[in-house]
């Protein structure tokens, strides 16, 4: 499944959500493998054209969904869809 670019464009609504949304589709896509890291907030800010805030507002989303696991110290990793429960 190809994920199409990030465009959220005049779409009403908070960024921070249809960031969260295009990132979770990426997971769920594979093209965001378990186990490996999540890019920085301030890399996925620049890569989304984004406010630092805005990625991680994104961030703590996927984090409540379960989709990605912060280790303090260490970064953010795409949660294992084996270990999450259904």
């Amino acid at each position: 499944m190809v994920v199409p670019d990030f465009d959220p464009g005049d779409t009403p609504g908070y960024v921070y959500e249809m960031m969260a949304e295009h990132l979770a589709a990426r997971i769920e896509a594979g093209e965001l493998e378990p186990n490996t890291p999540l890019p920085s907030e301030r890399r996925l800010a620049q890569e989304y054209g984004v406010s630092l805030g805005t990625a991680r507002h994104a961030t703590r989303l996927l984090r409540y969904r379960g989709l990605v696991v912060t280790i303090r110290s260490k970064g953010t990793y795409i949660a294992d869809r084996r270990a999450r429960p259904q």
